[in-house]
């Protein structure tokens, strides 16, 4: 028996952040230790009173120390824009397009020289390892994502599907379509939508498709998704051997209960991690 909105709503869970979840340091080592030599070639400058004379000979002797500038500003990009009230720039730091004035005039007015003269900082190394570390805590609610995909694919497994066998990843609907020799034109608006699913078991009788997801904070996406997935379940109900799953979980739900309750109403596929750890995957 499907249990009310009130108890899902009650078994939702704060969180699923693991040890890795909130710096993915390997990934800032990478990043820093490719730009090493560079930045300890920069170091030179760190208390340097003539630091824009020395920052010229610097650039033109090594090339290459230039394309480290963006990051010391937290700008992953080799090109960084500025406009002025006399002229616009689009500074490229992989190849100097501007004359050497100009990427001292940069370096001036965006506070770098002054970091570097006045010695604020003590080694450009440590302190991009800094920036990169600010950097990666972006990179969270896509860790978000990945973190419940495979939790959801351990539940898949736990409940004895293999992968490649009867459970697949990332199925976009054609792929399903042809795999299995089905029409899912009713999902797909006549094959228009690329929709791409998160995982697909394949039982004797029936086709799963399943959609997972984890919202610790609330937003208008929460309510976008949820009547998205409300339209796939009315959508996917007239077609034979198919049926849509939706998991989701998290606090961010609590103050987006109102398009939530709309498709859990419709839908009896509807679950959290609480309805994975009592088994429903064992039992379709």
């Amino acid at each position: 028996m499907k249990k009310s909105f009130k108890n899902f709503m009650d078994s939702m869970i704060n969180d699923i952040a693991d040890y890795k979840y909130y710096v993915n340091f390997e990934k800032v080592y990478s990043n820093v230790d490719k730009i090493k030599v560079e930045l300890n070639i920069l170091n030179s400058l760190i208390g340097s009173q003539n630091i824009e004379e020395k920052f010229k000979n610097l650039v033109l002797k090594y090339p290459d120390t230039l394309e480290c500038i963006p990051i010391l500003l937290a700008v992953r990009s080799t090109e960084v824009y500025v406009k002025t009230e006399i002229k616009e720039y689009l500074y490229n730091f992989r190849t100097i397009i501007y004359s050497m004035d100009d990427y001292i005039k940069f370096m001036r007015e965006t506070g770098l020289f002054d970091l570097l003269r006045n010695h604020i900082i003590n080694n450009l190394y440590d302190y991009v390892l800094g920036v990169e570390v600010g950097l990666d805590t972006n990179a969270r609610k896509n860790r978000t994502g990945d973190t419940m995909e495979d939790l959801v694919e351990s539940y898949i497994i736990n409940a004895g599907y293999k992968y490649n066998v009867d459970y697949f990843k990332e199925m976009y609907l054609n792929e399903i379509e042809d795999k299995w020799h089905i029409d899912l034109s009713s999902i797909s608006a006549n094959n228009v939508s690329t929709k791409r699913f998160d995982f697909v078991i394949k039982t004797d009788k029936c086709i799963y498709i399943i959609e997972s997801n984890f919202y610790s904070t609330s937003g208008s996406k929460l309510n976008e998704t949820a009547r998205s997935y409300k339209m796939i379940a009315l959508e996917s109900k007239d077609i034979e051997g198919v049926k849509f799953i939706w998991i989701t979980d998290g606090k961010g739900w609590r103050n987006a209960t109102h398009n939530l309750e709309e498709t859990y109403n419709v839908m009896d596929t509807l679950y959290n991690i609480n309805d994975l750890d009592n088994g429903v995957l064992e039992r379709l």
